[in-house]
């Protein structure tokens, strides 16, 4: 697609099964299949969530995938309880990190202006940048993810420092939060909750 053809494009709304599989109906799942995942799905994933929109393009998701028995030995202590036999049996669990040096790469991400000079020395800026938007390009991946036909489980419930030590012990990345992927067993879900109206959660001024 030309510059030209991307500048005369109409966005359209997708249709409604669209919007049913990756919203309306999809849901968080702790009970999987032993389906294994691709890894060029499991690059496919991140190659699409990429694009999403952050602060200043500054990008500051990082993933790691924890896939192998060898890793998922060293991820399980430091979850709690309760997510261990989530995290065990996905067929994949996606460590959602942020990196504390993002500014590095604004030179080339935002190269039309100085964004780098802005992050650099200021803790507070940074941390909060990085916890936001890596956030944020987690609800991305989580999209992607479903868009690609996996189910996600999307948790808390570990142990950060842990976590970090074990595998970022040089301090340069954070955990935000965790992220179990795979084939889910719809057999074993549970009723779904419910969600806030309008009325309730939102308003137009």
């Amino acid at each position: 697609m030309s510059t030209t053809d991307i500048m005369a494009f109409e966005p359209t709304p997708v249709d409604t099964t669209t919007i049913d599989y990756l919203f309306r109906d999809a849901r968080t799942h702790y009970a999987w299949t032993d389906r294994p995942i691709p890894e060029e799905l499991l690059r496919e994933i991140y190659d699409i969530a990429k694009w999403g929109p952050t602060a200043a393009n500054s990008s500051p998701m990082r993933v790691l995938y924890i896939t192998s028995d060898e890793a998922k030995a060293r991820l399980l202590p430091t979850l709690s309880p309760g997510n261990v036999e989530k995290a065990r049996t996905a067929a994949a669990v996606a460590i959602i990190a942020y990196d504390t040096e993002f500014y590095e790469k604004l030179p080339t991400l935002a190269p039309q202006a100085d964004f780098r000079s802005y992050f650099a020395g200021n803790d507070e800026v940074i941390h909060a940048t990085g916890v936001l938007n890596s956030a944020l390009q987690g609800g991305y991946f989580i999209i992607a993810a479903r868009a690609m036909g996996l189910d996600c489980g999307p948790m808390g419930g570990f142990d950060a420092d842990k976590l970090n030590k074990e595998f970022f012990p040089d301090g340069k990345w954070k955990v935000n939060f965790l992220c179990n992927l795979g084939y889910g067993d719809r057999e074993k879900l549970f009723p779904r909750n419910p969600r806030l109206s309008f009325d309730e959660a939102a308003a137009i001024l």
